[in-house]
């Protein structure tokens, strides 16, 4: 049994080599994917594929250490310390995109449209006949070859349709889905600290589930958004920065559910977590709370006000 004063230092293991090796691959594979090539798709999968057996193992060996008293409190602490700059990492992270909208929308729409100073020549010389308006759905190249008018958009000629209730309808809906889900975490997490078993796997349970409804509503608007009104990555600033923005908060969405599904296997299997003993599942319900507070911003900056 480990006790204050003392760090378990664990065994070499090769899994960070093989840590690196599926990032490359991942990142790699990405970037190919993105420029085109027939390869791309195969090496980002493959990537994956490594990384997921990769973490698989290595937090298997993590819990086997912690159910074998190997775990000082000095290293829990470190785990608390970690998990919380890698969240501080992610709130970073979706500051950028947040940020890159704001400065389009609020900076890069009026200078091309000539205002500010010595900007009247700007939209001449970068994209003339440019009128500032969002969401802008073109591109000066599309702009220019005249597929501008190809294009539909949320805000353009889908009054009183039904593309427009669904498109309306499904964020909203969303974001009921994902506050429920945060209240249900909290509700496990009580359960837990008070050793209640069956609540925490009842409460946890309905977590999960909550995860994949969200996820199967925001794949509907996403199909909507594609086959009905024409929105892609490829319309203009609005297409790439409400893809970005939800995609990126879908893939987050996407890995809190699967931890907060490992968390609910680990107690109905195996009996994991105890009251004074859980910090696994506190990491994840950290983490789901992080990714119900972006939904907030999402659904505020680019829903409501977009």
């Amino acid at each position: 049994m480990a006790t204050e004063g003392t760090y378990y230092v664990p065994e070499q293991s090769k899994l960070p080599i093989f840590a690196s090796f599926g990032l490359f691959l991942t990142v790699f594979g990405a970037a190919n994917w993105i420029n085109g090539s027939d390869n791309g798709p195969m090496m980002f999968m493959a990537g994956g594929f490594v990384m997921a057996v990769v973490l698989w193992n290595w937090f298997s060996t993590v819990i086997d250490e912690n159910m074998n008293g190997l775990n000082s409190p000095q290293l829990k602490r470190s785990y608390v310390w970690g998990m919380g700059w890698f969240i501080f990492s992610e709130v970073m992270f979706f500051a950028a995109f947040f940020g890159a909208l704001y400065y389009i929308r609020n900076f890069s729409l009026p200078w091309l449209a000539g205002e500010g100073d010595h900007s009247s020549m700007t939209p001449e010389v970068l994209w003339p006949g440019f009128e500032a308006h969002w969401p802008l759905m073109t591109t000066p190249d599309m702009a220019a070859n005249g597929e501008a008018a190809k294009v539909l958009g949320p805000a353009q000629n889908m009054s009183g349709s039904t593309v427009e209730n669904v498109w309306s309808w499904l964020p909203l809906w969303n974001t009921i889905v994902l506050m429920t889900s945060s209240v249900t975490v909290h509700f496990a997490h009580t359960a837990i600290k008070k050793d209640n078993r069956k609540g925490f796997n009842l409460w946890l349970g309905i977590t999960v589930l909550l995860g994949f409804i969200f996820l199967g509503l925001q794949a509907e608007e996403y199909i909507v958004a594609y086959n009905d009104m024409g929105l892609t990555l490829e319309s203009g600033a609005y297409g790439t920065t409400f893809f970005m923005l939800t995609g990126f908060h879908g893939a987050h969405v996407t890995m809190g559910t699967i931890m907060l599904l490992v968390m609910w296997l680990r107690s109905m299997l195996k009996g994991h977590f105890k009251s004074d003993d859980q910090f696994g599942f506190e990491a994840a319900s950290w983490y789901w709370h992080f990714v119900d507070v972006v939904w907030v911003g999402l659904f505020i900056f680019v829903y409501v006000f977009g």
